[in-house]
């Protein structure tokens, strides 16, 4: 496989939310179901936000009030759809901009008026570059996936 040839990541999880709980959960509380081991400040992580609308930032801050962007806002679609830049390089380290960072897609489906399911796509991970190949081969793997585990129980929080 080449690195330009690396297929999309996608994870589902089903909720017991209505798809506007879900968005709201997912860009409003992002420190209840961001992966502990994610950080990209190198002090103690304080917080994490959404930036609404696109253009806008998801990032990080520490207790001294640095912050690191996660990547940019490329589609912002309350409460159906959330797309963002993932700015980290192979070595899981930050990047300053969208040039070289890959893509999420995030997409709420109402399965009722109750139930949700939730898919996170990491796409175009060949932006990466070298190295890009051992990217896809830490995300890739069954579903729900740790972030997606930890969504479902910031919903239960939440929500339930």
């Amino acid at each position: 496989m080449t690195e330009t040839s690396l297929p999309d990541v996608r994870k589902t999880v089903t909720v017991a939310a209505s798809v506007e709980q879900c968005f709201a959960v997912f860009t409003g509380h992002p420190q209840d179901w961001w992966p502990p081991s994610h950080v990209l400040v190198k002090k103690e992580r304080a917080g994490l936000a959404f930036e609404p609308g696109v253009g806008g930032r998801y990032y990080e801050w520490d207790v001294e009030g640095t912050e690191i962007a996660w990547g940019t806002v490329l589609a912002w679609e309350p409460p159906h759809r959330l797309a963002m830049t993932w700015r980290i390089d192979p070595n899981w380290q930050s990047i300053t901009d969208d040039e070289r960072a890959s893509e999420i897609e995030v997409e709420f489906t109402a399965v009722d008026e109750h139930t949700t399911l939730v898919e996170l796509a990491h796409v175009k991970l060949h932006k990466h570059g070298e190295g890009a190949e051992r990217i896809f081969r830490a995300l890739d793997g069954p579903s729900p996936g740790e972030t997606l585990a930890l969504f479902a129980k910031a919903i239960e929080k939440h929500v339930g």
